[in-house]
């Protein structure tokens, strides 16, 4: 493959051109570095919302936009930067995102009011999906399919790793320097992975050279991203509703349009026609939009009617993530030898089994009782995210590991998005606009009831779309 363009880079890893043993050890470091910093930022941030809150005297709803300006940010262009990758570079494009996120975090450490500290969120998100549409494209292209799922494994685990000390790092950080220290953190990371990219990691991934970006499908994608997360905030005013149900109309156009493209943002065809990609898909938005909101109000629920201190509820944090870590290299490894499906539906299973078990939760349920639901979910989400990302990514050529790359990301962020939406409309519609106080607690405690009723109901539908993906085929 040769330079088509002046602005496009020289290609130096062709499809078929084999990477040493030593480059891969570079690009997974780098990943590694990559996977542990976005996660290790929002994990901290969940713990830090209440300090947040008490600072700028925020109410629930704009409480929840601090998480959810991040996802919806990072969800609205991660298609579209995964396209862009494939095109273009994907080392480029994650050497960008890597840049914008460290610098936006700086930032953070000097906001001076609410409306500000959204809008550096989105600037973050604007980072992180550059980093989201690129990393696991860029580990999937150098990793042939035999190592592919013990390298996916131990990406996941550096993910985990950040969540594992997210919750445990942003208390202490929170509880002794303040909540904007937590920010300062993600800098010197992103600095380090920087030098590591320009210094070590050579050539460039881009399967697409010459071929044209989808602008008009990258709006019309975004505008229906923005219309259904904006409507969960509003809800139950009728605006709400109403911005719900343009937002599915829009998605509907979305994928009408796309089918005519000739070179889409994102190609329908992958869903329509490729049948383990798409249920591989399905299942991971239903599981993320079933287990990301479990964090975050586990987070008040402790601070708030528990009276945890921000250190010693995020170290009751780790146990969910830290389980994660250490089942999720062992599940990469079984999806090289057995059929994804198998582990990530037996993942999906346990992680029902711990959502419901939350539903029983209340202002007196034990601590042990709480610590067992966690470890219940990080076994189930352990089992279920490496083997699902394996089955995602080896159902498609290597022309498309940008696409399938930020299609992955993209349920991940939406799905995270949704959970999201689905506690500020709990929230909204139980609670209100209003600072959660002692007097408001006992609305609270039934929020988090609803919210665990129908994130359990999500998984049981994430189990039968985990099972109906099939075997997987050869790619």
């Amino acid at each position: 493959m040769t330079d088509t363009t002046s602005d496009v880079p020289l290609i130096c890893h062709t499809p078929d051109a084999p990477v040493s043993h030593a480059g891969k050890r570079i690009v997974l470091l780098i990943a590694i570095l990559s996977g542990f910093l976005t996660p290790f930022d929002g994990s901290a941030v969940n713990i830090a919302l209440p300090a947040m809150a008490a600072e700028f005297h925020m109410d629930a709803i704009s409480l929840s936009w601090v998480a959810t300006a991040y996802l919806l940010a990072a969800a609205l262009f991660l298609v579209p930067f995964g396209r862009i990758a494939d095109i273009y570079g994907r080392k480029r494009i994650f050497l960008y995102g890597i840049a914008i996120f460290s610098f936006s975090s700086l930032v953070m450490t000097m906001v001076p009011a609410t409306g500000l500290l959204i809008a550096i969120r989105i600037l973050q998100g604007f980072g992180g999906a550059m980093i989201f549409g690129t990393s696991i494209a860029i580990l999937t292209s150098v990793f042939p399919p035999g190592e592919r799922g013990k390298a996916l494994g131990i990406y996941t685990t550096a993910v985990y790793s950040g969540l594992t000390l997210g919750p445990f790092l942003g208390g202490v950080l929170t509880q002794y320097f303040g909540w904007r220290s937590i920010f300062l953190v993600n800098v010197p990371i992103g600095i380090i992975t920087c030098i590591l990219i320009l210094w070590k990691l050579d050539g460039e991934w881009a399967e697409c050279v010459g071929e044209r970006f989808d602008r008009a499908g990258s709006v019309i994608y975004a505008g229906a991203l923005i219309a259904v997360m904006y409507g969960f905030s509003l809800v139950p005013d009728s605006t709400g509703i109403v911005l719900i149900g343009a937002g599915i109309i829009i998605s509907i156009i979305f994928a009408l349009y796309e089918m005519r493209v000739p070179a889409p943002v994102l190609d329908m065809r992958l869903l329509f026609r490729n049948r383990v990609f798409a249920f591989s898909n399905l299942a991971s938005l239903i599981n993320y939009s079933a287990t990301f909101a479990v964090t975050f109000l586990l987070s008040l629920d402790l601070q708030y009617t528990k009276g945890f201190s921000p250190e010693y509820a995020g170290l009751i944090l780790i146990v969910q993530p830290a389980v994660m870590a250490l089942v999720s290299p062992v599940a990469g490894r079984l999806s090289d030898r057995i059929d994804p499906q198998i582990v990530a539906s037996a993942g999906m299973g346990f992680t029902a089994i711990g959502l419901f078990l939350l539903v029983f939760l209340s202002e007196s349920t034990p601590l042990w009782y709480m610590l067992a639901c966690l470890v219940v979910l990080g076994l189930g989400f352990g089992l279920f995210s490496s083997p699902n990302t394996n089955a995602i990514m080896s159902a498609v050529e290597k022309r498309y590991y940008g696409v399938a790359s930020g299609m992955n990301g993209t349920m991940r962020l939406v799905g995270q998005m949704l959970s999201m939406g689905i506690a500020m409309m709990l929230f909204s519609l139980i609670i209100g606009r209003v600072e959660i106080t002692p007097a408001y607690y006992p609305r609270f405690i039934e929020s988090l009831h609803y919210a665990f009723v129908l994130f359990t109901i999500f998984c049981v539908f994430g189990i039968a779309a985990s099972l109906m993906r099939g075997k997987q085929q050869p790619v």
